[in-house]
C-alpha cells in the first residue's frame, strides 16, 4: 500500500513539474539586447520615471502609473541582476548585494521570496504580487497579457504561491485557509519550498471532498 501511495505522489509531482517547467529557453525579456534604464532607490521600492513602459512590458514588471513605474524589491533585484536597470541612490549606483541586504533587513522572508520569484520568472511565467490575496505571488499561464475587465479562464490567475524555507512549519488550519483561498478564486495553491542550497521544489495542494 505504501509503495502504491509513493508512486501516486511521485506521479503527481512529475505532472506538476511538467506543467510549470517550460522548454529550455530564455525568458522573452532576455532575448535581444535591452537598454539599461536608470531608476531611483527609495526605502521599500525602486522607481523609474524615464522609459517606464520599456520595463513594464513585455514582462509586466511593477505597477505603472501615469508618470512613473514602481518596482517591488524582488522585481528590482532581478532586473538589476539581469542588467536591465541601474539603481541609483543619491546619484550613486547601488549594487545587487546592497539592495538584497536592504530588502532582507525589511523582510526576513525576502531571501526565500526572491528565490521563488526568480525561479518562476526563469521558467517564463508571468508573476505578480499576491498581496491582495494574502499570498506571496500570483502566477499566470505563459503568453497571458494583463488587462482590466472581463477575462477568459486562461487569463485568470492560475496559481497562488507561498514561498517558505525548508524548515518552515505551520498548522493545518493555516494550510486549510491557503487552500480555501485558492479554491475561492478558482486558482491552484503552490507551496514553494526553498532548501538550504537555494533549490526550489513546488508542491500543489488541493482540496477534495469525500
Amino acid at each position: 500500500m505504501n509503495k502504491q501511495k509513493k508512486k501516486i505522489e511521485q506521479h503527481d509531482e512529475e505532472l506538476l513539474e511538467e506543467e510549470i517547467m517550460p522548454e529550455t529557453r530564455l525568458p522573452e525579456e532576455l532575448t535581444g539586447k535591452k537598454e539599461v534604464i536608470d531608476t531611483v532607490f527609495e526605502e521599500d521600492k525602486v522607481i523609474a520615471t524615464e522609459k517606464a513602459e520599456q520595463l513594464y512590458e513585455p514582462g509586466y514588471y511593477g505597477k505603472l502609473f501615469e508618470n512613473r513605474l514602481e518596482l517591488a524589491l524582488a522585481e528590482s533585484c532581478l532586473l538589476l541582476k539581469r542588467g536591465r536597470i541601474r539603481v541609483l541612490r543619491d546619484g550613486k549606483p547601488v549594487k545587487f548585494d546592497e539592495l538584497f541586504t536592504h530588502a532582507t533587513s525589511l523582510d526576513k522572508r525576502f531571501p526565500e521570496r526572491y528565490r521563488v520569484y526568480e525561479d518562476l520568472r526563469e521558467r517564463g511565467l508571468l508573476v505578480r504580487t499576491g498581496f491582495k490575496f494574502g499570498c506571496d505571488f500570483r502566477v499566470y499561464e505563459r503568453g497571458v497579457q494583463l488587462k482590466k475587465g472581463p477575462k477568459t479562464s486562461k487569463e485568470h490567475t492560475k496559481w497562488i504561491v507561498f514561498a517558505v524555507s525548508e524548515d518552515f512549519t505551520c498548522s493545518f488550519q493555516e494550510l486549510s485557509r491557503a487552500v480555501r483561498l485558492a479554491h475561492n478564486i478558482r486558482a491552484r495553491m503552490l507551496w514553494a519550498i526553498v532548501d538550504n542550497e537555494g533549490d526550489v521544489t513546488y508542491y500543489q495542494i488541493t482540496r477534495h471532498k469525500p
